[in-house]
C-alpha cells in the first residue's frame, strides 16, 4: 500500500528535549569503535534505573537481566562498561528523548544483517525513521545523519546509495523505555569525587567547578534584578517574562530572564532568530505568553556537546558567535568549561550565544556516477576474488621445516621457547608426535634469523597453523616462504574518486570496497561446519591517490590474494563470536573526518600499513619479484 505524502530528504530532528518540569524517556547507550552511540534495550535500561535509584555511584550486572551481556558491568561512578573477560572498557552515557518518540512508545526499528538476524538502528537514527513513518512520508534519505542509506517504507527496505545494496527492514513493538518525573539529573559525564566533600583536583574538575561558581553568581545577580524589575513594574498589565536557559552544563539550572511589554516584540524572539535552536520559542494561548523551551546540554554524552530542537535543525543566524565543543579531551578549539564559562558570561551580559553541535563522522563521500569512478595508476582491474583455489598448500611438514633450516652440530645449553626444554634435551613433544627422519633430539636453525629450535618443535608449530607452505619464527616474527591465512571467500574493489581525503587536498582518493558474505567455516576456521557471521560488509577504506598511497594498494591487494586481511574469530569490541575481523591491518573507514581514529588527517598512517604490511610479510621487495 502506497504511503501519502512526498518524500523526506532532511529528517526532523526529534530528540528536542522538553520543560524541565515535564517527563521523560530515558536510553542508556554505549559508544562502539565507530563512534556511534549503541542503545541498551529497553529491559536493561530498566534494570539500570532500578540500580540508579538505589545507589547512584555503584555498579549494574547487565547480566542479571541479559544473558548475553553476562561479561559486562557498568560502574555508575565512571559512567563506563567494563567487559570482564577482555578488560575492554566503553564509555556509556543517559540520554533523554521525548515521551512520544519511538522509545517512549516502544518501537524499534530493525534492519536484517547478512546472517539473517536483525540489527536495531542507533536510537537517533529510530526516532527518525519512526518520526518520517508517523508523517506516512513514502521514502526517508538519511544522508544529512552520516549515512548513505535511503529507507522505502512501502517496500519496507534500505538501500545503499553508493553499492545499492538492499536490505529488509521492520517495525516492531517493545517494552517501553523507562519514564522519569523531575529535574534533569547531573551529569556523570567524568568520576565524580568521594563522599568526603573534598573536590577534585584534576584540571579539568577545577575548571567545571569555576564555570558552576561563575554561574552561581550570576544566577543570583539576574534574580536580584528580576525581583527588583518585578516590584517596580507590579500592576503593569501584559507584561511578559521570558526565561531563557543556559545550555552550558548538565546539572546547574542557569535562567536569565527578561521582562518585554506584550505590545512590543523580544529582541530574542523566534521572529528575529529563527533558525538559532537554542533561543526559546514564545507561542500564545489564551491571550497569554507560554515559553517553550527545547534544549539541554548533553555532557552525558562523552565527547558531545549537543543542541537540538523539536522542528528542523537550523543554521546560526548571522552576528551569534559560535563556541564549537568538540569532546572533553581537549581537541576542540575551546576547552568545554571555558567554553562554558564565556557562554555564561555573555549570556548574562544580554547576548545571544549559540553553542555548535558537535560533527560527526563523515564515513562517506558525496554520491558518485559509476563514469567517475577510475582505474587505479599502475594497477591492473578494479577488482579481485578470493575462492578456495587461491589457497597454496606446503608438502608436509618435515619438508617445510627443512627447506628453513640448518642442521646444528653443536647443541648451545639453551632453552626452546617452543616447548621450554633445554635444546640439549630432547623436544617436549617427544611421545606426541612422531615424524619419519625427525628424531626428538634434533635441533635446526632458521636460516635467516638463526633462532634454534628442535625440529620436532617446529614440525608441531607447522601443524598446528593454517599450513601453507610458510613458517614463522616464534622469537622475532620472520617469516619464512609465502604466509596465507584463513580470510574467507569474498571480493575486493579498488578506484579513483574525484575527492579529496583530509590532508590530501592535491590528490584525488582511492576507494577500496571489501565485500565477504556469511558462510560455513571450513577445516582451516575455529569451528568447522558451523556458520560464520559478516557484519558490516561492504566496507569501504580510503587512501590518497598518491605515489604511497598507490604502493599501498599494491600491497594490500597482494595481501588479499594472500587472505591476510580479514579471518574469523571473536569480536574484540562486541564480543561475538564466529564472525569475520580485522586481520591486524589497519585501514581507513572514514572519509571526511578522523573523529574516531579511523580516518584522515593522519599523517603517519601509510607507513604504519607499510610496517603493518611487512609484519604479514607482504612487504616492498615483493612488488619486484
Amino acid at each position: 500500500m502506497a504511503r501519502p505524502g512526498s518524500g523526506l530528504l532532511v529528517p526532523v530532528n526529534g530528540l528536542g528535549y522538553p520543560p524541565q518540569n515535564m517527563a521523560r524517556v530515558v536510553v542508556w547507550e554505549w559508544l562502539n569503535e565507530h563512534g556511534r552511540w549503541r542503545p541498551y534495550g529497553a529491559a536493561v535500561c530498566h534494570h539500570i534505573e532500578n540500580v540508579l535509584k538505589g545507589d547512584a555511584r555503584g555498579s549494574v550486572v547487565l547480566g542479571q537481566v541479559d544473558g548475553q551481556l553476562s561479561p559486562y558491568v557498568i560502574d555508575l561512578q565512571s559512567m563506563h562498561q567494563f567487559r570482564q573477560d577482555t578488560g575492554t572498557m566503553r564509555p556509556v552515557q543517559r540520554n533523554f528523548y521525548e515521551p512520544s518518540s519511538a522509545p517512549g512508545k516502544g518501537v524499534v526499528w530493525e534492519w536484517e544483517n547478512d546472517n539473517g538476524s536483525w540489527t536495531p538502528y542507533d536510537m537517533e537514527i529510530c526516532v527518525t525513521i519512526q518520526n518520517a513513518y508517523e508523517k506516512q512520508h513514502p521514502w526517508l534519505d538519511l544522508t544529512s545523519l552520516g549515512f548513505c542509506y535511503l529507507i522505502d517504507f512501502n517496500s519496507m527496505s534500505q538501500t545503499n546509495r553508493q553499492s545499492q545494496r538492499k536490505r529488509r527492514l521492520r517495525r516492531r513493538m517493545d517494552l517501553a523505555y523507562p519514564l522519569i518525573m523531575g529535574s534533569i539529573p547531573k551529569s556523570q559525564s567524568w568520576p565524580v569525587g568521594g563522599s568526603s566533600g573534598q573536590p577534585c583536583s584534576c584540571q579539568q574538575c577545577i575548571l567545571v567547578n569555576s564555570t558552576r561558581a561563575a554561574s552561581n553568581a550570576i544566577l543570583a545577580s539576574q534574580q536580584r534584578k528580576l525581583y527588583s524589575g518585578a516590584a517596580g513594574n507590579a500592576g503593569t498589565a501584559g507584561t511578559l517574562t521570558m526565561v531563557r536557559q543556559s545550555n552550558t552544563f548538565a546539572g546547574t539550572s542557569l535562567w536569565s530572564s527578561t521582562s518585554v511589554s506584550s505590545g512590543m516584540q523580544s529582541p530574542l524572539s523566534n521572529s528575529n532568530f529563527p533558525c538559532s535552536p537554542v533561543m526559546p520559542s514564545l507561542s500564545s494561548s489564551h491571550g497569554h505568553h507560554a515559553l517553550t523551551i527545547n534544549g539541554q546540554n548533553n555532557l552525558n554524552r562523552p565527547g558531545t556537546q549537543r543542541i537540538t530542537m523539536g522542528a528542523a535543525r537550523g543554521t546560526i543566524p548571522p552576528g551569534v558567535p559560535a563556541l564549537p565543543v568538540k569532546n572533553l579531551t581537549g581537541s576542540g578549539p575551546f576547552h568545554p568549561a571555558l567554553a562554558g564559562m564565556t557562554g555564561i558570561l555573555m549570556c548574562a551580559a544580554g547576548l545571544p550565544v549559540c553553542l555548535t553541535r558537535a560533527p560527526k563522522p563523515i564515513l562517506h563521500p558525496p554520491p558518485i556516477n559509476k563514469s567517475d569512478m577510475k582505474p587505479v595508476l599502475g594497477v591492473n582491474g578494479m577488482c579481485r576474488k578470493t575462492k578456495k583455489k587461491h589457497l597454496r598448500r606446503g608438502k608436509n611438514p618435515e619438508d617445510v621445516v627443512r627447506r628453513y633450516t640448518e642442521k646444528i652440530k653443536v647443541v648451545p645449553d639453551e632453552d626452546c621457547t617452543i616447548c621450554m626444554e633445554r635444546l640439549v634435551m630432547s623436544s617436549g613433544y617427544e611421545g606426541i608426535l612422531q615424524h619419519k627422519g625427525i628424531k626428538p633430539e634434533l635441533v635446526g636453525k632458521l636460516g635467516k634469523c638463526g633462532h634454534m629450535y628442535h625440529l620436532l618443535c617446529l614440525v608441531a608449530m607447522y601443524n598446528n597453523g593454517n599450513k601453507d607452505g610458510s613458517l614463522q619464527c616464534p622469537t622475532c616474527k620472520t617469516i619464512y616462504g609465502e604466509k596465507t591465512g584463513t580470510q574467507p571467500p569474498g571480493k575486493m574493489e579498488y578506484h579513483v574518486i574525484p575527492h579529496c581525503l583530509p590532508g590530501y587536498p592535491d590528490s584525488k582518493s582511492i576507494r577500496i570496497v571489501y565485500d565477504i558474505p556469511a558462510g560455513i567455516q571450513t577445516n582451516e576456521h575455529p569451528n568447522p561446519g558451523k556458520k560464520f557471521s559478516a557484519r558490516g560488509f561492504p566496507r569501504h577504506c580510503y587512501l590518497p591517490d598518491n605515489e604511497k598511497g598507490r604502493k599501498v594498494l599494491k600491497l594490500l591487494i597482494m595481501a588479499w590474494d594472500r587472505r591476510l586481511i580479514f579471518t574469523i574469530g571473536t569480536s574484540s569490541t562486541t564480543g561475538e563470536s564466529d564472525t569475520v575481523v580485522w586481520n591486524e591491518i589497519h585501514h581507513k573507514t572514514e572519509f571526511g573526518s578522523n573523529l574516531t581514529g579511523h580516518g584522515f588527517p593522519d599523517p603517519n598512517y601509510l607507513d604504519n600499513v607499510l610496517t603493518e604490511l611487512s609484519a604479514q610479510g607482504v612487504s616492498e621487495d615483493n612488488l619486484k619479484d
